[in-house]
């Protein structure tokens, strides 16, 4: 990634944000949480420095489940089409995850791992060769 510089948003076009940063990982997650507000196998994630995004446009609306940690995961998503957004990470204060999906050039990240794969699906594969994680390596 060269340009530092991520813009998205919701498929209506009722949200936008933007970061000034690039990602700081990106990954396939497994999870239950992902699996749910995705309606699929894993939802691809990538982490900016929450000092550096902003939401341009719009509200969003959202909810707060608690992840393997224990502590929270508060998921954003456009209370009018229902795209899930961003999540913030009460275990990551400084960084906000972004749905890859949303961004306005999902291409132009890369994943690099799957994470939670405890908790993948069976019949979900993963071919592409990247490192498989139980939980979110530390």
């Amino acid at each position: 990634m060269t340009d530092t510089t991520l813009t998205g948003g919701c498929a209506c076009g009722a949200v936008r944000y933007t970061s000034t940063a690039a990602p700081v990982l990106t990954a396939h997650c497994h999870c239950r949480d992902c699996q749910r507000a995705s309606g699929a196998a894993y939802a691809t994630v990538c982490a900016v420095p929450r000092a550096a995004f902003r939401v341009d446009q719009g509200e969003t609306r959202s909810y707060r489940s608690i992840g393997d940690s224990g502590h929270g995961v508060v998921r954003h998503f456009c209370p009018t089409c229902g795209a899930p957004l961003f999540s913030d990470v009460e275990v990551a204060p400084d960084l906000t995850f972004l749905r890859v999906v949303s961004l306005d050039d999902p291409a132009v990240v890369t994943p690099t791992a799957h994470v939670y794969c405890a908790s993948a699906q069976p019949w979900d594969t993963h071919p592409d060769g990247l490192p498989a994680f139980p939980r979110m390596p530390g």
